[in-house]
C-alpha cells in the first residue's frame, strides 16, 4: 500500500504522526499541491475531491479523508490506541477531535485559502471570509487553553487524534500569522509536550 502525501501540508502531516505514533512503516509518494499535480485526471480517479492524504490498498482501492485513514490503521493496529479504548473514551476523543477540526483545523485552512491566495488560480479567494476563519481560530485557542488547564491531553489523560489534528492545525497556522498567546501556559505547556515527541517530526 501506499499513501499520496504531501509534505507542506496540515492534513497529511496528520496521517504521517498517526502512523509514526504506531510505527507503521509506508510508502509515501509526493504530491504537488502548488503545481496542481492533485488535479490530474489519475489523482482525481483516485480521490474526485482531488485533495491528499489518500491511502491507496494493494488491491488498488483509495481511502481518502485524513481520519478516515486513520480509522483503518486503528482498527488494523490497535496498540497505541489513538481514537480510544472504553466506549467513553472513544466518544470523548470522537467529540474533541470533531471540535478541533471544525474550530481551529478547519478554521486555519480557510485563512490560509481565502488571505494567502495560494489557490487563487483554482478558486475564488474572499480575504474577509478569511480574516473572520483566523479569528475563529484565535477564539478556539482560548477553548483549548482553558480545556488544557484540567487535562494533560485535550481528549484526557492519553495522547490521541485530537492532538494530532490540534498540533498539525497551530503548526500550520504559522504561515497565517496565528499564534498561541503568551498568556495561554497551558495551551503552551501541552504544545511544547506533544512537539517533543518523535512523530511529531513526522
Amino acid at each position: 500500500m501506499k499513501i499520496y502525501d504531501t509534505k507542506s501540508a496540515p492534513g497529511p502531516r496528520r496521517v504521517r504522526i498517526f502512523l509514526a505514533e504506531k510505527q507503521i512503516p509506508m510508502d509515501y509518494v509526493q504530491v504537488d499541491l502548488g503545481a496542481g499535480e492533485n488535479l490530474s485526471p489519475q489523482m482525481r480517479a483516485r480521490n474526485p475531491m482531488a485533495k491528499v492524504p489518500i491511502l491507496e490498498l494493494d488491491d488498488g482501492e483509495c481511502i481518502s479523508e485524513s481520519v478516515a485513514i486513520c480509522r483503518y490503521f486503528e482498527l488494523l493496529q490497535p496498540e497505541p490506541p489513538l481514537m480510544g479504548t472504553s466506549t467513553l473514551e472513544q466518544a470523548r476523543t470522537e467529540m474533541w477531535q470533531r471540535q478541533v477540526e471544525f474550530g481551529l483545523f478547519m478554521q486555519v485552512g480557510l485563512c490560509f485559502q481565502h488571505t494567502s491566495g495560494y489557490f487563487k488560480d483554482r478558486m475564488k479567494p474572499v480575504p474577509e471570509f478569511g480574516e473572520e476563519a483566523g479569528k475563529n481560530a484565535l477564539a478556539f485557542l482560548k477553548i483549548l487553553d482553558k480545556r488544557l488547564a484540567d487535562s494533560e491531553f485535550i481528549a484526557g489523560e492519553r495522547f490521541s487524534i485530537a492532538d494530532i489534528t490540534a498540533l498539525c492545525a497551530i503548526d500550520f497556522a504559522r504561515v497565517v500569522k496565528i499564534r498561541i498567546d503568551e498568556e495561554q501556559t497551558h495551551l503552551k505547556r501541552w504544545h511544547q509536550a506533544v512537539s517533543a515527541r518523535p512523530s511529531a517530526s513526522a
